[in-house]
């Protein structure tokens, strides 16, 4: 397992993805060139920007880095 996902011809490490947006971005603006693209987060407030496709692709890479959440199988223990 490579600690390394491809989004926009960028190898980025996973330990420096912050978070990845659930929604396209859209902001209305006439020069933006991001709109429908999903913002994936980096530390130090950098961003790239993802097709769906790549987006789904990193979830699954951070997924497979932190061992996985769990089967389908598995019940969730309630906190106490």
């Amino acid at each position: 397992m490579s600690i390394f996902c491809i989004v926009d011809d960028k190898h980025i490490p996973l330990y420096r993805i912050v978070w990845i947006a659930a929604v396209p971005h859209f902001c209305g603006h006439d020069d933006c060139t991001q709109e429908g693209n999903y913002e994936i987060r980096l530390e130090q407030g950098e961003s790239v920007w993802a097709k769906r496709e790549e987006r789904d692709a990193v979830l699954n890479a951070l997924e497979q880095w932190q061992g996985s959440v769990g089967g389908e199988d598995e019940e969730w223990e309630e906190p106490q």
